[in-house]
């Protein structure tokens, strides 16, 4: 096959692997780092009353839309109470009952938020608003006002602004100052606005919730104004007539309703506490491509039981080991035992750490080969001397591992979890190469295997390695495409150009 096909094909695959990765990294958010969270925020409504004589019903208006957040988890606490949820025009509502209770209650919302910039600030297109029925000299006043505002605005959103600039007026004209006498608070202000944006046949609304900052312990309401202007949603701060809400600001119910209500109970008391947390970004990820209805992660790792993910963690991680046992051998020009022995090696090294798997993987080949030596004399044939072979590296690692715990030396009990047959195929190759081409070629492919071996263990353990081939599988394309480019290379190994080195002096000359 030509070369410049296999480069092509190695070409469509790192493109494929690298697309998949930059969707699910950027698109979806998936952790580039291993331990990577995202910021979150747990907020608790504590609802607190004294029981009447009858039956009970509580109802607290909770999130829906949060502009900058998602919702991940919500639960209640209120033991002998039934709860649900229900939504409404207003958005969502969490009600609580109970057939009798005495004395004072306490009923729990707790909540779950992460922060998502990219989150959606707006909801369904509502229709034009209704002009309110207002009595004079209201009527008139706010008419005034309409015109005037008009006459200095362009659109919807410099409407509003100007709008609010001039109820915020210090020197307010008049048929103003008539429109805000019956505001007593800020949340009557917004209402004020609302109000007039109604007359002038802009859909507008309260908007009401907290600011985020960490351990609160009775976070204070705000109310802030909502606009659409035919397109979106606007925020307005009722204040400065900017249109944005603050970044830590999370609006926790929309229209007139209070923010609880209970039947059957006296001296109702709301408290809102805030307390910063930290979750895990993968499954902010996950909650992402379930809001959003991506499928990407119904076919990753993560979708299979807690085992299965467990042996692809390791599993996952051998082509890297496989990569660098190819770079090894046919860039440095490295030799070793076999194509993949020092990769499984590799994996042994995972548990039987790097410096004691090296003592014994040296222990158990030096007298493994030591014992096939003599077994060569009796002339067996080739399967009965592989399984002869393999019976004596079985028996030579209960030895060990009997030997070093009767010692104190407990790492030597690991030994048990190198792969007895890969060491009976070691054994064997060294010994068909030190006859076939010399001990100095035989120790130097076990020096080269060992090396490869522990090298992989070292790439292979990295925790960034594991987390990225674990996250973003599609990252093997990549990998594969190496594969591919240097199985076409045919230049000069690293270590030839030592071996060479005298022969180009000679040609300079």
């Amino acid at each position: 096959m030509k070369r410049h096909f296999v480069y092509l094909l190695a070409a469509v695959f790192a493109l494929a692997g690298l697309s998949l990765f930059a969707f699910k990294a950027y698109s979806l958010g998936l952790p580039l780092l291993p331990g990577q969270t995202a910021g979150a925020w747990r907020v608790e409504a504590t609802v607190r009353f004294q029981s009447g004589p009858g039956s009970i019903r509580a109802t607290l208006r909770v999130p829906t839309l949060t502009p900058g957040y998602l919702l991940a988890d919500e639960i209640s606490v209120a033991p002998g109470y039934g709860f649900s949820i229900d939504y409404t025009t207003g958005g969502r509502e969490a009600q609580w009952a109970i057939r009798r209770a005495d004395g004072p209650q306490a009923l729990y919302y707790r909540a779950l938020l992460y922060e998502d910039r990219s989150r959606d600030r707006g909801d369904t297109t509502p229709p034009f608003p209704p002009p309110p029925q207002l009595e004079e000299p209201y009527k008139t006043a706010t008419e005034t006002l309409i015109r005037d505002v008009h006459a200095r605005s362009a659109e919807p959103v410099s409407f509003t602004t100007e709008l609010l600039r001039q109820l915020n007026d210090s020197a307010p004209e008049p048929h103003v100052s008539l429109l805000l006498s019956r505001a007593n608070n800020r949340t009557d202000f917004v209402n004020a606005a609302v109000q007039v944006l109604a007359a002038a046949r802009y859909p507008a609304r309260l908007v009401r919730g907290i600011e985020l900052s960490d351990r609160q312990r009775n976070a204070d309401v705000l109310p802030f104004l909502e606009m659409h202007d035919s397109e979106r949603w606007i925020y307005f701060d009722p204040i400065s007539g900017e249109p944005s809400l603050p970044d830590d600001f999370l609006v926790w119910w929309r229209g007139q309703d209070p923010l609880v209500q209970v039947d059957g109970g006296s001296n109702v008391e709301v408290n809102l506490a805030v307390q910063r947390d930290q979750l895990g970004a993968e499954a902010v990820a996950e909650e992402r491509a379930r809001l959003t209805r991506s499928r990407a992660l119904e076919f990753s790792v993560f979708g299979l039981p807690i085992k299965t993910q467990a042996v692809y963690a390791v599993l996952l991680t051998i082509p890297i080991g496989a990569l660098v046992m190819v770079f090894l051998r046919n860039v440095v020009g490295l030799e070793s035992f076999g194509t993949f022995l020092p990769v499984l090696v590799a994996l042994a090294f995972r548990e039987t750490q790097l410096l004691w798997g090296l003592i014994l993987f040296t222990l158990l080949l030096s007298l493994g080969l030591t014992i096939r030596f003599l077994l060569e004399r009796l002339r067996l044939l080739l399967v009965p001397r592989l399984t002869a072979v393999l019976v004596i590296v079985v028996l030579l690692m209960l030895a060990i591992s009997v030997l070093s715990h009767r010692l104190g030396i407990e790492s030597g009990l690991s030994v048990a979890l190198f792969p007895m047959v890969i060491i009976a195929m070691a054994i064997e190759r060294m010994s068909v190469l030190w006859e076939e081409r010399g001990a100095g070629d035989a120790i130097k492919a076990a020096i080269g295997t060992l090396i490869v071996a522990a090298l992989a263990y070292l790439v292979m353990g990295l925790d960034v390695v594991e987390h990225l081939v674990v996250t973003f599988p599609e990252l093997l394309l990549v990998v594969l495409a190496i594969v591919l480019v240097i199985g076409r290379y045919t230049g000069f190994r690293l270590t030839e150009l030592t071996r060479f080195k005298a022969l180009a002096k000679d040609n300079a000359g």
